[in-house]
């Protein structure tokens, strides 16, 4: 099973609409994980339709109209893999740790607010990603969001890539 993982979209801040290599993975996507701060209904309902399959939270900077269809943390399991979705989690330091006794009974948490890929183990087994963003960059080098596939209870092939913004 696919997944395209995708935060801090910040429609129409940033952009008016998700760059046209984001929206091409959505299509091959079996799911889309999006952790928090759309900013704007209409990019979350447009994700809604074109996604097979949402998961989705909503971000410190999402109003009330995104808080009355989002929670603040989100729990599904894809293929075997507990997933849990949260926008923002608190500084870096001592965030293995931290995030390993909030979210033990889970594989893999994803979370967004900073912007910065993030890709690490805890000593607990816990696996945190955090995609970035595809269309708000700000310190980073570059726009970024993620992929990985599901199977067998494991995730694997978890990809970061770099949005072309030609």
């Amino acid at each position: 099973m696919r997944l395209l993982i995708i935060s801090d979209t910040h429609i129409p801040r940033r952009a008016r609409t998700l760059p046209d290599q984001v929206l091409a993975e959505v299509e091959r996507a079996d799911v889309v994980v999006h952790a928090g701060d759309w900013c704007d209904l209409d990019s979350f309902t447009d994700l809604q339709a074109r996604a097979r399959r949402l998961i989705g939270v909503h971000g410190n900077n999402d109003g009330p109209d995104l808080r009355a269809r989002l929670p603040e943390v989100a729990r599904a399991e894809v293929e075997g893999v507990r997933l849990a979705v949260v926008h923002e989690i608190g500084p870096a330091a001592g965030r293995e740790k931290r995030m390993a006794e909030r979210f033990g009974d889970v594989d893999v948490l994803v979370f967004g607010h900073s912007h910065i890929p993030w890709d690490t183990t805890a000593p607990t087994g816990l696996r945190l990603l955090n995609p970035g963003s595809p269309t708000d960059r700000r310190r980073q080098p570059h726009h970024t969001y993620l992929t990985a596939t599901a199977a067998d209870g494991r995730l694997r092939d978890v990809r970061l890539h770099r949005v072309d913004r030609r």
